[in-house]
Order: structure tokens, then C-alpha cells, then sequence
């Protein structure tokens, strides 16, 4: 028997045989399947399951001392979540039916073929991670709980979408299939990245590597390494970040930029689990949980031809979307904290006191750098702090240089997609006057500021001067009016 000490759930084989466990084994490891463990007396069958996490169970049906009909009896009683496929050398139609109603998942005649034991052992795996991926959802949807806190806690949210997200994490930690995170620049993709890492389990190390730019050699080099001599100026064997991160995590950000010839390289190692080093003609297995990242539309790049879409769909195996800053505004006054204090100590200062405006003022800016531009702006300002509360002049000097150059770039969009906001009218009714406009954005701008002109000014993208100048010729127009009446 190998009793490998792990919570990763058991594959068990077994059988009277040696040579079958044997052979089995040796199969389901090289295309990856850990952790795999054998037993040859069905005596010993039920103990093991009380002690270790099994995923599966491939019986044989004859067997001395116990029968494989008893022991699959015994393991739905005790444990009806375990999947157990029936291995026999005899080909009679009565006993498959009675074990499948005695709850078998499926049943194989020996000698079975490896490729036909490998794909039933595979595809039992996979539907048994989606019943407890499923499960997991139900519990953390009824009761809304998180089980591994800890993971989570390099990111500072509040933020109920964030919560969810991490829900789902949870759930799916509990597979090996790869995971695809998206969302824009800035969002935080890399730390939810580590945080699977870390849901995982997996003891191994995290090891993220940027792909964008990378040619197809520097991509080959990079995650299979080389052997000496593979290429001039290989003067040693290097192992690359698929050695690196054995047993571990790897983290391929900017995937959506990847060349289409590095793409085949890729989807190879997703299907077959193995690569060979740059000068080399022996495979490796790579143990590895691969997490990608893009901020890229991968379904665009798709029909444009531009990515495949059989790599989409085995780097997909889940989906982590992460909202933008402006979806989740809840959130910034952590965030200002959190990196006030950050920029503090990197500086030797004493964290400063932020303005209940500071964050009126961020709640109206649509941030397109997310949280990684406003960690610059809090270090901006810290930098530039000299004593009391927390200046907003370079809060407004960044969000003003931000808008403008948006406006300079993007002059052909509409104002819905710079802004957000739909401004509109029936088709039945005229256009409102210039007038009419001015004072609704005046209006709007004094109630997003709560009365802050300084802030008005600053979202409507004028000084404070010409809002006082505005803001005087409508009392003055106001007093004119009420006098002719």
C-alpha cells in the first residue's frame, strides 16, 4: 500500500494482483493523477477510507477474503459521495447491472485497455470535482461564508461583488483545471491569483511570468528552460518556470498577447501535462496549476483569428472577472487607507489625516487605471504632504492631467462612454438650450461635490475661478428676473 500523507483526495486502486496495481499506477502518474494509492486485501479497503480523503475507487469484483460485490456495497453505505468503478475479467451482462444498481459509477472488463482506464479514471475525477464544486456554491449561497479567510487577505475589500468572487474561488480551488482571470489594467489580478495559489493547497511555489512581448524562442526558454547547447550562447543547462513551479502555481499574466506560435506550445502542455527542454529529446511532466490573466477581449481575438479558441477553452476551465474600481466605489476609502499607510513607511512619515472630500472627490472620477492608478495617486500625495489633513491639490492635478489627455485621445467617443453619464431627451422634444445644459451640470456638480465648489469645479473640469464666475452670473441673472417681474 503507499500512504502518501496529503488532503488532496485519493485515487485507490484495488485488486489481488500485483502486477495490475502495478501497471494502474505507473499509468495514472505519469499523466498526472496524484495522489494514487493501492491496496491488494479488500480487508484494508474500509480503515483506508477512514483515515485518508479518497476521490475514486477502481475495485476488482473477485477477490479473496472480500468481494469486490461486498466492498462496494460497504462503500455506498458508508460513503455514497465516493465513485467506485468495477474492474473484472468476466463479461457477463447480470453482474454489470447488479453492480451498477448497487451504485458502481462504471464497470470494465479486463484487460482493459491503459487509454480506455486512463479516460474513465479522468473523466470520473472531473465530474466528481464538478459535484463538489457544485455543493460548495449551494453552502456559500445559503449561508454566505467563507472558509479560508486568510487567503484573501492581501486584498482590501469591503466590496459585496469581491465577496462573491471569493466565494467562487473557494469553490473551484478543489480542481486542478486552469483558471482565466480578466478584467481591465489595475484591477488586482495577480493578487487573486496568488490567493487560488493559495486556496490550492498546493505546496509548491507561485511563479508568475509576463508573456507579453515574449517571441516564441524567449517563451520556449523561458518555461522549459534548455539544455547546454541548445542554441549559441547555451553554455549551461537552465531549468525554466515550469520546473520552477513544481508541485507549485504558475502564473501566466497577459496571456491575451501570447504569439500565435507559443500558443500551440502552450495548449500542448495543458493536453498532455508534459514539455521538453530547448535542446532536449526526454519529456517532463509538469506538475503544475496554471493560472492566466488578460485584460485582452479573448473572445474577440478569437473571431479576428487572432487567439485559439481550443486554448480559450482549456485555459477557461473557470472564469474570475474582476469589476473596475468604479463598479466597486465602496471600497476607496479602504484602499486610501491602506495604501496611505503603505506610503507612509516607505517614506518615514507618520500616515496624514484624508478629507472627507478626498473621497467625494474619488467617488466622481471613473479611474480607467484602477486600483494600481490610485495607489500612485495616494503615494503622490504622500510624497508631497508636509504636515496637517491631506492636501487634495494633487489628487485634483492627477485626475485633471488624466481627463484631459481622455479627451485629447478619445475625441471621437461619445459622451456616454467617457463619462458614463447618458444625457438624452425624447425625440418629440426639442434639444435643451446651452442655458438649460450649463444649469443642470452646474446643479449636478454642487450636489455631487455636497456643496464643495472646489470639488464641483474640479468634476466639471474648469477652475474654481470660472465656477465663482458661472456660479455669479446665474445670481445675477436670477436677481434681473425676479426685479422685471
Amino acid at each position: 500500500m503507499s500512504n502518501i500523507p496529503s488532503a488532496t483526495p485519493h485515487v485507490l486502486l484495488v485488486d489481488d494482483e500485483q502486477g495490475v496495481l502495478l501497471g494502474a499506477s505507473l499509468l495514472l502518474r505519469r499523466a498526472g493523477i496524484e495522489p494514487v494509492s493501492t491496496l491488494q486485501d479488500g480487508r484494508d479497503v474500509m480503515p483506508f477510507l477512514a483515515q485518508h480523503p479518497v476521490a475514486m475507487v477502481v475495485l476488482d469484483l473477485f477477490m479473496p477474503y472480500l468481494s469486490g460485490f461486498e466492498l462496494l456495497g460497504e462503500i455506498k453505505r458508508h460513503y455514497p459521495d465516493i465513485p467506485v468503478v468495477i474492474l473484472t475479467a468476466v463479461q457477463d451482462v447480470k453482474t454489470a447491472v447488479s453492480c451498477m444498481k448497487e451504485g458502481a459509477s462504471d464497470f470494465l472488463v479486463k484487460p482493459v485497455e491503459k487509454e480506455r482506464l486512463l479516460t474513465t479514471v479522468q473523466q470520473t475525477l472531473e465530474l466528481q470535482s464538478l459535484r463538489r464544486q457544485v455543493d460548495m456554491l449551494k453552502g456559500y449561497l445559503l449561508n454566505d461564508t467563507l472558509q479560508q479567510h486568510g487567503a484573501f487577505a492581501g486584498i482590501v475589500t469591503n466590496s459585496p461583488k469581491m465577496r462573491s468572487i471569493f466565494q467562487y474561488m473557494e469553490a473551484i480551488s478543489t480542481t486542478r483545471e486552469p483558471v482565466l482571470i480578466t478584467g481591465e489594467t489595475g484591477v488586482g489580478k495577480e493578487s487573486i491569483a496568488e490567493a487560488m495559489h493559495t486556496l490550492s493547497g498546493r505546496t509548491g511555489t507561485f511563479v508568475p511570468v509576463n508573456v507579453a512581448g515574449l517571441d516564441d524562442m524567449v517563451f520556449s526558454d523561458t518555461l522549459f528552460g534548455h539544455r547546454k547547447g541548445a542554441y549559441t550562447g547555451a553554455e549551461q543547462n537552465r531549468e525554466g518556470q515550469i520546473a520552477k513551479a513544481h508541485g507549485g502555481t504558475l502564473f501566466l499574466d497577459e496571456i491575451g498577447d501570447l504569439s500565435e506560435t507559443s500558443q500551440v506550445k502552450l495548449l500542448r502542455l495543458l493536453q498532455e501535462k508534459k514539455y521538453f527542454p530547448l535542446g532536449s529529446d526526454i519529456s517532463k511532466h509538469a506538475d503544475i496549476y496554471v493560472v492566466a490573466a488578460t485584460n485582452r477581449p479573448l473572445k474577440e481575438r478569437m473571431i479576428s483569428g487572432h487567439f485559439r479558441q481550443d486554448l480559450f477553452y482549456r485555459l477557461a476551465g473557470h472564469q474570475v472577472h474582476l469589476p473596475p474600481l468604479r463598479e466597486r466605489k465602496e471600497d476607496i476609502p479602504l484602499l486610501v487607507g491602506h495604501f496611505l499607510q503603505e506610503a507612509s513607511r516607505s517614506v518615514g512619515k507618520e500616515p496624514p489625516t484624508p478629507s472627507p472630500e478626498l473621497f467625494t472627490l474619488l467617488s466622481t472620477y471613473r479611474f480607467p487605471g484602477n486600483i494600481r492608478e490610485l495607489r500612485a495617486m495616494v503615494f503622490d500625495a504622500v510624497a508631497q504632504h508636509r504636515r496637517g489633513v491631506l492636501s487634495l491639490q494633487s489628487f485634483k492635478g492627477s485626475i485633471q492631467a488624466k481627463q484631459g489627455k481622455d479627451v485629447e485621445e478619445e475625441a471621437v467617443l461619445d459622451v456616454t462612454q467617457q463619462t458614463g453619464i447618458v444625457l438624452s431627451w425624447p425625440n418629440t422634444a426639442r434639444p435643451p438650450t446651452i442655458k438649460e445644459a450649463e444649469e443642470f451640470l452646474l446643479n449636478n456638480a454642487l450636489k455631487v461635490g455636497q456643496g464643495n465648489q472646489g470639488l464641483a469645479a474640479s468634476i466639471l473640469g474648469i477652475t474654481r475661478q470660472a465656477l465663482n464666475q458661472r456660479l455669479a452670473r446665474r445670481k445675477k441673472s436670477d436677481r434681473q428676473e425676479s426685479a422685471a417681474v
